[in-house]
């Protein structure tokens, strides 16, 4: 009953702030009215002025429908011209960076805001036939652009080709790409890149700049007239035929103005927006588990099944030699089948590399060898390095298991074998009855086993994971850590796996590669990082208290000047890092006695829930917080809440030093 309430009184709200949204000032109010009359009495102006009943007369005479069939003609070659010419100028602007960038946008803009006849003058200045460049088309091609219909394209597309720069350029701005560096990863060359996965991603943008660009070539007058003419049959658009009939017969005027009027409001309504960017996009989500059937769940459940398929043995296994130099800055070595776990705070580097790896980043550059051959100057395409970014980039315009074979496809294997072959690596991941569904048909979970297989199908060499079971829920991240670390025992090259998670780190590598600042601190086995961890980020990570401080006689000197005794000593100034488990923390009320060599006194700063224990974070001013691990029964007797003031003791015996 409370919870209806809550729920009626919210939505009232809603509805009010909705009511109260629509209440403008009058002071706005009326100028936008009067502003929404200015441009509508025009319109009104021409539909009242109609003759309805002379309107078939006047769009069905000869003078109309040739300059009408000449518009048209016009209108569809400015807009083959403005895609051949303005697609790969929008994708310039929007995806390189180059001296002169800001100039060359400025002068794509430049026939919006210029008056139409200036356009038609400057184009004469160039393409005239006393020109900079009319005398050389006319000589060398024969080539007369003035008074011919030839003409009349050029002035079109000079004024309508911005519109579809504008447009697609904004669409490739809005569009990752991580999409296209993914594609990249997979063997796909950059012109394929861009076929198959850049333009059907922005093809509503595409759609939309195409659509205003035709809506305005074929309603361009002052450039046409200036430059191309006013011939009958040869330059005499719709547009220009409109002028002349206004002279003659302002009736025939008014219904031929209709028909172009009504051609610009069936374009306007067609895009509904869209070229402002408020149009309706369409959004892939990534379903959670929680959101699946029954019928799915079960069949999710059932997946395992088909983990008990092994690929296929490896077709060879490369050695990986990698120098990464610049903001990271490392050198890696690893056998056939090695698994890197890449650890670190964030900035640490680990992105720059796996992008260093791909060549995909001027931060950082890596000299690189898989196996015998020296990939370091090939192109990303070329390199046979797989990358499953945090999010998969699932290609949203494919299905599952086209996604799955685009990387066979690039490399050229026919459709029907790289259609197989990817439906064989679904199904080894348990993903194969959902080969037809695209992205936003997908779970999480099922999405990052698509995007694996899609790696994996590849045929890598080198296979860079970052964070692919990031997003996951728990129970779903064991589902497809399991199928990952099935899958990487058959893998012939190396794996380079870049995680947050602990667990990730300890159950999937054979090796924990640790990075800060772009450095390599530690590369040793999960065991050894976890018993000696050298970055106090890693060894928090792993759930330990890790103080960094300088070697003395009895034990650490902390920077904030307190002192903490260890058993075991090192060298007297050298750095060092001092590792407490929290279980092996003591709390108590009272100042505690006995053996403790380490006591302090602090504050409990809160209390949170570990499995079945609780873990106790305190805040000291003689030492660094320290993280106690306790019973909730201790918790209980201590009577532990936050802000109770309480002692912590280590023994020095239970203090583990780490050489920094």
């Amino acid at each position: 009953m409370k919870n209806s309430s809550r729920s009626h009184r919210w939505s009232r709200g809603a509805r009010g702030a909705r009511s109260r949204g629509l209440r403008a000032p009058v002071t706005l109010l009326v100028p936008a009215l009067l502003a929404v009359a200015f441009l509508l009495m025009p319109l009104i102006g021409i539909l009242a002025r109609t003759s309805w009943s002379d309107l078939g007369t006047h769009l069905s005479s000869p003078g109309v429908t040739e300059a009408l069939k000449l518009s048209l003609l016009v209108s569809f070659w400015a807009l083959g011209l403005s895609l051949v010419l303005g697609v790969p100028l929008a994708w310039l602007l929007a995806r390189v960076d180059f001296p002169g960038k800001a100039l060359v946008r400025s002068l794509v803009l430049l026939p919006m805001v210029l008056p139409p006849t200036v356009g038609g003058v400057a184009l004469l200045l160039g393409f005239g036939r006393r020109g900079l460049l009319g005398p050389w088309l006319e000589d060398t091609f024969g080539i007369t652009l003035p008074f011919h219909t030839s003409g009349a394209v050029v002035a079109a597309t000079f004024v309508a080709m911005p519109f579809l720069v504008i447009s697609l350029e904004g669409a490739l701005g809005g569009l990752r790409p991580r999409y296209e560096e993914t594609a990249a990863s997979l063997g796909a060359s950059p012109f394929r890149v861009f076929l198959t996965v850049t333009l059907p991603m922005v093809a509503p943008g595409l759609a939309a700049g195409a659509a205003l660009t035709w809506a305005r070539a074929l309603g361009e007058f002052g450039a046409t007239i200036t430059f191309a003419g006013n011939l009958p049959g040869t330059t005499q658009t719709l547009p220009l035929q409109v002028y002349l009939l206004l002279q003659n017969s302002p009736e025939a005027a008014t219904s031929v103005s209709l028909l172009l009027l009504a051609i610009a409001m069936a374009v306007l309504v067609a895009l509904r927006g869209r070229w402002t960017g408020g149009g309706t996009r369409s959004v892939s989500v990534l379903r959670t588990e929680d959101s699946l059937s029954t019928e799915e769940s079960q069949a999710y459940e059932s997946d395992g099944a088909a983990e008990t398929f092994k690929p296929p043995s490896p077709a060879g296994s490369w050695v990986l030699h990698a120098e990464v130099s610049g903001f990271t800055e490392l050198t890696l070595d690893a056998a056939p089948g090695t698994t890197i776990a890449v650890v670190g705070e964030n900035g640490a580097g680990k992105t720059t590399l796996l992008r260093a790896l791909l060549g995909l980043t001027p931060r950082a550059r890596a000299a690189l060898r898989l196996g015998d051959e020296d990939v370091t100057g090939l192109a990303p395409h070329r390199r046979g390095v797989a990358w499953v970014p945090q999010d998969g980039a699932l290609f949203p315009h494919l299905t599952a298991l086209a996604n799955t074979a685009y990387g066979l496809r690039a490399q050229g294997v026919a459709r029907a074998e790289a259609r197989r072959e990817a439906q064989a690596w679904l199904d080894r991941l348990g993903v194969g009855r959902l080969a037809q569904r695209r992205p936003g048909q997908l779970s999480g979970g099922q999405a990052q086993r698509v995007a694996l297989a899609r790696a994996l199908a590849a045929r890598p060499r080198l296979l860079l994971l970052d964070e692919p079971l990031a997003a996951l829920d728990q129970t779903t991240r064991a589902r497809v850590r399991h199928t990952l670390r099935t899958h990487l025992d058959g893998f012939g090259g190396v794996c380079l796996i870049v995680t947050h998670d602990p667990v990730e780190a300890v159950s999937l590598a054979d090796r924990v590669l640790v990075l800060d600042g772009g450095r390599a601190l530690q590369d040793a086995p999960p065991a050894e990082v976890t018993r000696h961890p050298r970055s106090p980020w890693v060894a928090r990570m792993l759930g330990r208290n890790a103080w960094p401080g300088e070697a003395g006689a009895d034990g650490l000197a902390l920077p904030g000047g307190g002192r903490i005794v260890a058993a075991e000593q090192l060298p007297a100034g050298s750095r060092a890092l001092a590792i407490i488990a929290p279980e092996s923390v003591s709390v108590h009320r009272d100042r505690p006695g006995g053996s403790p060599r380490n006591t302090w006194p602090g504050t409990v700063r809160e209390i949170t829930a570990s499995g079945s224990r609780l873990r106790v974070l305190i805040g000291s001013p003689d030492a660094p917080d320290l993280v106690a691990e306790i019973t909730p029964q201790a918790a209980a007797e201590l009577r532990l809440a936050e802000g109770a003031a309480v002692w912590s003791s280590v023994k020095a015996t239970e203090v583990t030093l780490v050489p920094l």
